[in-house]
């Protein structure tokens, strides 16, 4: 049997699909196991200081987009707007991952970390109406927008993609 395959109840499941799958799962899993701790440890707006001056768990809800952008929009179909943005997002997400090379892990990789953050993000829009962030990073008065294990893996699952975009791979002769 190749290794591109594997054999599931009597049919063939592509390893990136595998990849894809279990990355993403993943992701969901820890974004949504951390903010339900948080959720129910942490009163809304507190603090828990963990470096002195650089980094806090604090409990902050974040009905905007990604790092508290939008987030003092004021409207009663923000919610909608989002889950319907984060949909189209889950949308274009899996219709790009079906188009990627069989054998580009990086891509496939990249965009599953991308997949599970917009998910966990996804899931807190319809449970909350907003999203739960917590990681608190600062210096003195300085402070980083709040953020959640699923805005981190967006981040990084995008990170690693325009890496993979833009370097410069040796030519084959």
């Amino acid at each position: 049997m190749q290794n591109e395959k594997f054999k599931l109840n009597g049919g063939l499941l592509d390893t990136r699909y595998q990849r894809l799958s279990i990355i993403s799962i993943i992701i969901i899993l820890l974004d949504q196991s951390t903010k339900l701790y948080i959720a129910g440890t942490l009163p809304i707006h507190q603090s828990i200081e963990v470096i002195r001056g650089y980094f806090s768990i604090t409990h902050i809800r974040n009905p905007g987009a990604a790092f508290g952008i939008f987030s003092r929009i004021e409207s009663p179909f923000i919610t909608i707007f989002f889950i319907i943005v984060s949909l189209i997002a889950i949308s274009a997400i899996l219709f790009f991952f079906r188009r990627v090379e069989k054998d580009n892990s990086i891509v496939q990789t990249s965009l599953s970390l991308i997949l599970g953050g917009a998910t966990g993000n996804f899931i807190d829009r319809l449970w909350h109406g907003e999203v739960i962030d917590f990681l608190d990073f600062y210096w003195y008065q300085y402070h980083w927008p709040a953020f959640n294990i699923a805005d981190a893996s967006i981040t990084i699952g995008a990170g690693i993609l325009i890496w993979d975009m833009v370097r410069v791979r040796p030519k084959i002769s």
